[in-house]
């Protein structure tokens, strides 16, 4: 008998139909992640003022910009966290399904949002699906294809459809602020653009509806109810001295990762309005107009008019956001392709790291220091754009970094708790909540800047800095990964 282990690896197999229905839904997902996360960066603003009744630079708007971000991300983060038991006690196919029509129909009400209170539930709600659903849709893949390279090749291609979404999004959203006008009101008169981009939101759930009845469950799983082998690791687990090491300097990196992503690149639709001197000024005198008319006479047809003005000088301002935002999911994009190519090449992941840590480390604060404050003279938007694709570019390269890293760095029993831990604890508890420490030092009296939008590009421009200078050093401390992939 062979002790050859690779003759033990079952062969690749073609595609049944059931497995492509599989990966498609898991396509959509991982793009609608992405899709749902990006959105909130894209209509707080908007979404804010509207149901605060405020201007747009209002301090109140970018403060609550910052209780969102940061309750979404610690409920999604906290959920995530204990995905995979959930994966283990209820079922891949059940856990994925469900998560994702929370998420699709938790953006849909968001729509019809009245309150700001019910915004923040309904976002929290939206990222606890998302972070769900990326952990079962993960194990279910994996355990579809027993093959170690096929289900590589698999959990690659399906996870690059995330770097779409944040595409689709601003698509989206531009689209929304092109034909919003002409589609009907949905709540007290508004058919404001923000409204129909969180309806959007909707879409995965659809397909799924259809196809859910084809879907099969992971073998593995249901091998392991059979046996009553569901049991876990303990997270404690990651702490003995083997690990230890590895999770905590994974978990500081991913948390400055998502730091420098939330803390500073995912706030330029708040800074982009600073460089619009004339279209700002005539929305802001619309603003107020409708602010004294439903001070005094609120269900006024003057006040429905003036609120239609407004959604029309708002538009020409959100094509200009969405227009940064495109450079920058761009940007990420081609990052993520270049370091996909630049790990065939460069063996040290320590290396592989720096060379879009070091870059980042200089062009991102300067992004929100320059442009990002109006310093650039006329062309000042086309420097921020370029200079959005090139943050985009040095950071959302490394969320891929991680999907190569990870599942290395533990052994097959610990891989899934230690990905999940640095993702969920480092990454949406800690990073994300960056967002929120933006927004509140922006409100800080030495952090300079005569209008709102200036103080929090300043306030940015510190965070990047700050968790790009600890990402950087932190590099020196990686350890380069120890476990082989089941093939090699």
């Amino acid at each position: 008998m062979s002790s050859d282990p690779a003759a033990s690896v079952p062969p690749p197999q073609p595609l049944t139909l059931t497995q492509w229905l599989v990966v498609s839904v898991a396509a959509l997902g991982f793009a609608f992640d992405i899709y749902e996360l990006l959105m909130m960066p894209l209509i707080a603003r908007p979404a804010i003022a509207e149901l605060l009744h405020l201007p747009d630079e209002a301090p109140q708007v970018r403060e609550w910009t910052g209780y969102i971000f940061w309750a979404s991300a610690m409920s999604g983060g906290f959920f995530g966290l204990i995905g995979g038991y959930l994966t283990d006690y209820l079922g891949r196919r059940r856990v994925l399904t469900y998560s994702i029509l929370l998420y699709a129909f938790s953006a849909l009400a968001a729509g019809f949002s009245t309150s700001v209170w019910m915004l923040l539930i309904l976002r929290c709600t939206t990222f606890i699906g998302v972070c769900v659903e990326f952990v079962a849709a993960v194990a279910w893949l994996a355990e579809l294809f027993p093959n170690p390279r096929q289900r590589e090749k698999i959990l690659g291609s399906t996870q690059a459809f995330s770097s779409l979404g944040g595409l689709m999004v601003t698509g989206a959203y531009f689209l929304c602020n092109q034909y919003a006008s002409s589609l009907p009101p949905l709540i007290n008169g508004s058919n404001s653009a923000w409204r129909y981009t969180l309806i959007s939101g909707v879409i995965p759930a659809l397909p799924l509806i259809i196809i859910r009845p084809f879907l099969p469950e992971s073998p593995v799983w249901q091998r392991k109810v059979a046996s009553g082998g569901l049991h876990r690791p303990s997270i404690m687990a990651l702490f003995q001295p083997a690990y230890r090491r590895t999770t905590l300097v994974t978990t500081l990196l991913f948390a400055c990762g998502y730091g420098a992503a939330f803390g500073a690149i995912q706030l330029a639709p708040r800074i982009v309005p600073g460089m619009l001197g004339k279209e700002a000024a005539q929305l802001k005198a619309k603003r107020e107009a409708y602010l004294e008319e439903i001070r005094t006479n609120p269900n006024s047809s003057k006040a429905r008019e003036l609120l239609m003005e407004i959604q029309e000088k708002r538009r020409p301002i959100e094509e200009k956001v969405s227009a940064v935002q495109a450079f920058q999911e761009v940007g990420g994009l081609l990052g993520r392709i270049a370091l996909a190519i630049a790990a065939m090449y460069i063996s040290s992941r320590q290396n592989l790291l720096r060379i879009f840590q070091l870059p980042g480390l200089i062009i991102v604060p300067l992004v929100f220091f320059y442009p990002g404050r109006n310093l650039m003279g006329e062309n000042n938007l086309l420097w921020m754009q370029l200079g959005m694709a090139a943050a985009g570019f040095c950071t959302i390269a490394q969320f891929s970094f991680w999907g190569n890293y990870l599942p290395l760095a533990y052994p097959a029993h610990l891989r899934g708790t230690g990905e999940g831990f640095a993702a969920n604890v480092g990454g949406r508890m800690i990073g994300t909540s960056m967002a929120l420490v933006t927004t509140q030092l922006a409100g800080a009296g030495f952090i300079p800047g005569t209008i709102e939008p200036h103080r929090v590009a300043f306030a940015a421009g510190c965070i990047a800095l700050g968790v790009y200078l600890v990402g950087s050093l932190l590099t020196f401390f990686l350890p380069q990964p120890a476990h082989a992939p089941t093939h090699e």
